[in-house]
């Protein structure tokens, strides 16, 4: 891979777009108007009809643009994209987004000629090429933006990477980190991949200062680049994480993706084998996707398999116990020396086994304490801390406590939290101290379970 080609993608001083227009709901002109409101380099709008578009002087041609591009962005029809690209090569530009579709994803005669037609093309011109079909990339640090959906929220500065194959799926992504807040670095989407894929992005955003979870929506990997694939991503999961959500898991699904993208979906169980040894996390829905990174970006490596639980309702305690030892978690006895600190610092009737509970007539103190004395034990790998904040007694001193924990402790400490408006703030103001919270036991214990897959991945490649 050529290293500074594919950074032009996210870093270039000019860009040229092929296919700007003026005109309202086309793709071009949301382009354009994308890298206006916070591109800092030097914009070329290309379209033979116009003289100026949006107040910035359009170029008639290609041929015609002062200087190569470091960037072009294609946005026109799919019969006109081979001769644009070709006059790309030949002005000098290195590195093309194009979001056109209407290629090999058609599974026409024509549309594969077209598709085949670019790739002879990128190599003739040596050109690396995002997409076809794609709506290429989204980067809150540098400006470049040719996601093209007006609709969509985008989300703050970050350190998610998010790389996708389906472009409406980033889109909807997008819009709900948006609406989390979970902050992104870059999003890609690459569409046919005829010539930069996920192995290229995956190094790119492996060895990216600004990414710390690395999130990856794959229908299918290349043809022939499944190897190389599964030891980019080994090296890369041994400076973060990795997390995949693989699409087309199925006979029918992978038809589908075929369809699609035009994606060589394979054998899943053949994927699933080699997520694992190359220490990639695969999450098996959108909701623990989402719970992953959150729990990624949150908390620290897990030392160890064994988890303390702090609740102030007893039958969510066993419900979260359950769950925990399901995932293959120790949820130990408390030891006889914790048992006697906690006696000693609790009411009677409040129960010091693990899951220790405060029982309903708790307050913000009694968790206190409990978390003071957990937090310093060697013998407790994570907190799992029930808060189900409709308790009279809890007035929420306890979170600032939690967010002061959280800033000292070594390990993961996490929550658990279900209700409505009450549940809801409560949530908000957890995570807004770095505390990853969930709205259910076994969202939770599936969560903890990859930070202690990954951890064990790590904690093995810094022994070998």
């Amino acid at each position: 891979m050529n290293s500074e080609k594919i950074t032009k993608f996210f870093q270039p001083e000019s860009v040229a777009i092929i296919g700007a227009t003026p005109k309202e709901e086309k793709v071009g002109k949301a382009i354009l108007e994308n890298f206006i409101s916070k591109f800092k380099g030097r914009i070329y709008p290309v379209n033979p009809q116009y003289d100026e578009v949006l107040g910035l002087k359009c170029y008639k041609s290609i041929k015609d643009l002062p200087e190569p591009p470091d960037l072009a962005v294609i946005a026109i029809p799919a019969p006109l994209v081979p001769s644009a690209l070709k006059e790309l090569g030949e002005k000098g530009c290195k590195s093309v987004v194009i979001i056109s579709g209407g290629f090999r994803e058609t599974g026409t005669p024509e549309g594969i000629r077209l598709e085949n037609e670019l790739v002879k093309i990128s190599k003739e011109y040596d050109i690396r090429v995002i997409g076809p079909n794609c709506i290429g990339i989204f980067d809150n640090w540098s400006g470049v933006d040719t996601f093209f959906t007006a609709k969509m929220r985008k989300p703050p500065r970050g350190h998610v990477g998010f790389i996708s194959q389906s472009g409406a799926f980033a889109t909807a992504l997008m819009d709900w980190m948006a609406y989390h807040g979970i902050g992104v670095s870059r999003a890609i989407s690459y569409g046919n991949k005829i010539d930069v894929d996920d192995v290229d992005l995956l190094e790119f955003l492996g060895a990216d200062d600004k990414t710390k979870v690395i999130l990856m929506y794959i229908e299918g990997l290349r043809e022939g680049r499944g190897k190389l694939f599964i030891e980019t991503a080994g090296k890369v999961a041994c400076r973060k994480p990795v997390v995949v959500y693989k699409a087309g898991k199925t006979t029918r699904g992978g038809r589908a993706a075929s369809s699609h993208t035009a994606a060589m979906a394979g054998d899943y169980s053949v994927y699933r084998a080699a997520f694992k040894q190359a220490g990639i996390i695969e999450a098996e829905s959108f909701d623990e996707m989402m719970d992953i990174v959150r729990i990624f970006l949150d908390q620290p490596l897990m030392k160890g398999n064994r988890v303390f639980i702090v609740t102030d309702a007893g039958g969510v305690g066993v419900m979260l116990t359950d769950a925990l030892t399901s995932e293959g978690f120790d949820v130990p006895v408390t030891p006889r020396d914790l048992r006697e600190k906690l006696r000693n610092i609790l009411p009677p009737h409040c129960i010091v086994e693990n899951p220790i509970d405060l029982t309903g007539d708790t307050d913000d103190e009694r968790y206190i304490r409990v978390l003071e004395l957990l937090a310093k034990r060697d013998d407790v790998d994570a907190i799992a801390v029930v808060a189900l904040p409709q308790i009279p007694g809890l007035k929420g001193t306890f979170i600032d406590y939690l967010g002061d924990l959280k800033r000292e402790c070594d390990k993961p400490l996490v929550a658990l939290t279900i209700g409505s408006e009450v549940s809801m703030k409560t949530a908000e103001k957890l995570r807004e101290k770095g505390i990853t919270v969930f709205e259910s036991p076994e969202r939770l214990a599936k969560a903890l379970k990859a930070l202690r897959n990954y951890s064990l991945y790590v904690i093995k490649h810094m022994v070998d």
